[in-house]
């Protein structure tokens, strides 16, 4: 019996890898001769960075870089050196985990810290790229991540621009040619979930902007600006990409990438299942074990262990899912290609106790164990 395991992480509990090998240990007990291979998986938001580098055995690399509000903060990537590719996510650098809710200025956060991490990499010699946008704070339209990369932004006195959103409405010229070179040798994968264009009531400002501190009064402002600033972007490289799926994506950032960095854009699970190489191992595997921390209906619009199913799908595998908990609604799961799944808690427990890691892990061997000795 071939047994392929990839298991969303159980945030505040266990990571991906973690539950993976809970859940190779209870099959292991069930079937001592099953092939159980265990592989990362992540959705492309947070903790993607962290499911990768433990699960491909990847390297960490920390450093310090310009936080969203302009000040020092601590960020970390990953390194795959088989692949030559970095493993980033936004949100080290500019997410709105690290502004405090008093602190939220879209006028003024910046993505300058995302530029740094990709242009720190490139140093060492890193040329493929996998990042993640999710979680972002800010609303600049990737202008502060691109002049990190050395394109320059100018006012029309020829000065520059600034950070932040409020610098979208004085560019007036853009230096293509400061770019740092080694762009051109660079390949982009960004994961986005989100299909918003970059301008107008669906866009960046409109839709993602509130959470991060964008006000009624200041919205038409700032959208207008945004609009400006794309049309500038078009006139000086020559594309469009206001109107793109994605273009709006963790407040513009996915316009930068598409437009300066000849970025693609694609749905975050579909991008790790590639990068981590499950359908290879899925071809021929005759159960697939997936899961998260909670099962409900959001799971069967789209989320990890649904890709995962849709993979093993194609193979002919049974799936079956393991969760910390589950609702009613989760029934939806069947219908996207989840055969079965289980929660893992085997009695009643308060939740301090159930997401306890020493807890959960045994939780989960002994439910692996127990619906393994059926199959």
């Amino acid at each position: 019996m071939k047994v392929v395991v990839a298991i969303d992480s159980f945030k505040g509990s266990l990571t991906s890898i973690e539950a993976g090998m809970a859940a190779k240990e209870g099959i292991l007990k069930a079937h001592p001769d099953a092939n159980v291979v265990v592989k990362p998986l992540a959705d492309g938001g947070e903790g993607t960075t962290d499911a990768l580098i433990a699960g491909l055995g990847g390297e960490r690399i920390d450093l310090t870089v310009t936080g969203p509000l302009g000040t020092p903060v601590n960020a970390h990537y990953g390194y795959l050196a088989e692949k030559n590719t970095a493993i980033l996510e936004m949100a080290a650098a500019a997410g709105i985990i690290l502004v405090r809710e008093s602190e939220k200025n879209p006028l003024t956060v910046t993505t300058y810290g995302v530029g740094e991490m990709i242009a720190d990499a490139m140093e060492r010699g890193i040329r493929n790229f996998i990042i993640g946008i999710g979680g972002s704070a800010t609303n600049d339209g990737g202008i502060g991540m691109l002049k990190a990369l050395g394109y320059q932004f100018s006012d029309e006195n020829g000065q520059d621009v600034g950070e932040g959103g409020q610098a979208l409405e004085r560019v007036s010229s853009i230096i293509i040619e400061k770019a740092n070179p080694i762009l051109k040798e660079c390949c982009f994968h960004i994961a986005c979930d989100v299909t918003n264009p970059l301008c107008g009531k669906n866009g960046a400002t409109y839709i993602y902007g509130p959470q991060k501190g964008v006000t009624p009064e200041i919205a038409e402002e700032l959208d207008q600006a945004m609009n400006h600033y794309a049309s500038v972007t078009s006139k000086f490289l020559h594309n469009d990409y206001a109107s793109a799926e994605g273009a709006g994506a963790a407040g513009g950032l996915g316009f930068a990438f598409l437009s300066y960095l000849n970025a693609t854009l694609t749905p975050g699970i579909d991008l790790i299942l590639n990068a981590v190489e499950l359908e290879k191992e899925l071809e021929d595997t005759d159960i697939t074990v997936t899961g998260e921390g909670r099962l409900d209906h959001q799971t069967a619009m789209g989320k990890a262990p649904v890709g995962v199913a849709r993979l093993a799908k194609k193979y002919g595998s049974k799936v079956v899912a393991f969760a910390g908990s589950v609702t009613p609604e989760a029934t939806a799961c069947n219908a996207a290609g989840i055969d079965a799944f289980f929660p893992i808690v085997r009695g009643i427990t308060t939740l301090d106790e159930a997401m306890d890691p020493k807890n959960a892990k045994s939780n989960m061997t002994a439910a692996v164990e127990q619906v393994f000795r059926l199959l």
